[in-house]
């Protein structure tokens, strides 16, 4: 079985023990809203054309039906569910409508102080707009014709709401609300609209949530990236919320050698999700990938900004980007060349400020697809401005493929990850090792 169907089916497979059946796509036409490769986008995430001026502040929010809900004496299990939409701003200072979800759980929180609050960043999803996670709440599998959609985030939502922490799901800027195209990876984007996922859950109604509630934040990949970044700019951003811990798994801190290592991977896909969300972020940038790509790889962009990631496994699987440029060379390559997207690249780096708060980062000593490599730098460099740090190498098998290797830390440390979180809020301190880290591997 090749990888990317491997690496796939442990997603179904994931997705089917949480209760959940393939789904048709929807298919009925709905006014003003969006179809996206074959799936019709609920009207709630088209955003209005005037959104408030404070950020975080809720444009609308409505209930969200959850895939997986058991009746329970308390109220459904795991928890009562609200689809959101919340204003930020994005890395150009322009407001923007973000989606979202959260989740009250059933369970009651037996840890110290009030019911905390964990913001999860999701990983990779794809660029689509049926790709949103509010949505994989609600459809955690969606297969039709044209799409593969998997809401493998569920399942760390679940665990942390199993142990009474409420959750609230953020889809980042331009996925799922249907006025943009989603902004893969941009630092700035996806850290405010982790921080303004806190504020506009704090002015929702009916939550069990107070003033003392605790925060901590958790993403994995590309939530990793959206987590460290709301880690360091926290302290300027949202300095009204206090954050009691950080988990940043296998963050892309730096995207020059991210983007050289997915290139002709299993999510190859990733890339063009990568460009063509640089595009989106600095237009000025266009001009450029107008000189560098080819009809194959302006093509492949198109179709990748609505693709999913089981699309894109199976669409673009291997691909390599020297077919996509008018003389052959790579997409890094060209990056190297092009001092405007050096810039760009070099503005998206993490690691260039302080986390206020404690962070446990976590990386696949074999990860290869994000390499551990640039993830490790990002301790070093966070520890280096005094940061309190937790690094944590998660030993694997080099099992011979990238996916693989990046996928199974997401799982083998994800309890562990929930465990420092949960100690976080029940107010026992972080232990950094930082002074250890140089000797690390």
């Amino acid at each position: 079985m090749p990888a990317s169907a491997r690496i796939l089916a442990v997603a179904v497979t994931t997705a089917a023990c949480l209760g959940t059946t393939a789904l048709p796509a929807v298919a009925g036409p709905q006014t003003d809203a969006v179809v996206s490769r074959g799936v019709t986008i609920p009207e709630f995430y088209n955003p209005p054309s005037a959104l408030p001026s404070a950020d975080g502040a809720l444009v609308r929010s409505e209930p969200l039906p959850l895939a997986l809900s058991l009746p329970g004496i308390d109220g459904p299990l795991p928890g009562t569910a609200t689809r959101l939409m919340y204003k930020s701003t994005d890395s150009n200072g322009e407001p923007v409508a973000v989606t979202g979800a959260y989740i009250e759980p059933s369970a009651a929180w037996r840890g110290s102080g009030d019911r905390p609050l964990v913001a999860v960043a999701p990983g990779t999803m794809g660029q689509g707009d049926q790709c949103a996670a509010s949505l994989g709440l609600e459809h955690p599998l969606t297969v039709n014709g044209r799409t593969v959609s998997i809401g493998y985030e569920d399942l760390a939502i679940y665990r942390l709401l199993a142990k009474g922490i409420a959750v609230v799901v953020t889809d980042y800027a331009g996925l799922g609300a249907t006025d943009r195209l989603h902004t893969y990876v941009n630092r700035v984007d996806e850290g405010h609209a982790v921080l303004d996922a806190v504020r506009a859950t704090r002015s929702l109604d009916g939550t069990s949530l107070t003033p003392a509630s605790r925060v901590g934040l958790f993403g994995y990949s590309q939530g990793g990236g959206a987590t460290a970044s709301a880690a360091e700019l926290q302290p300027t951003y949202a300095p009204e919320i206090t954050l009691s811990g950080t988990y940043a798994g296998a963050p892309p801190a730096d995207l020059v050698e991210v983007t050289k290592a997915i290139d002709g991977s299993e999510l190859a896909g990733a890339l063009g999700w990568s460009v063509n969300g640089f595009l989106e972020s600095d237009p000025a940038l266009q001009p450029i990938a107008d000189a560098h790509l080819n009809a194959a790889g302006r093509a492949a962009l198109k179709d990748l900004s609505t693709m999913c990631v089981g699309d894109a496994l199976f669409g673009y699987g291997g691909a390599h980007s020297t077919k996509w440029t008018t003389d052959g060379r790579t997409i890094s390559d060209i990056i190297r060349s092009e001092p405007a997207l050096t810039a760009f690249l070099d503005e998206q780096r993490l690691g260039t400020m302080k986390p206020a708060s404690p962070v446990r980062l976590a990386t696949g000593t074999s990860d290869n697809l994000v390499p551990h490599a640039q993830a490790r730098r990002l301790a070093v460099d966070w520890c280096a401005k005094g940061a309190d740090i937790t690094y944590k190498p998660v030993p694997e098998l080099n099992l011979g493929s990238a996916l693989i290797n990046h996928f199974t830390p997401l799982l083998t440390d994800q309890g562990a990850a929930i465990s420092w979180l949960t100690d976080r809020f029940d107010a026992k301190p972080a232990t950094s090792n930082c002074a250890a880290l140089p000797d690390l591997s």
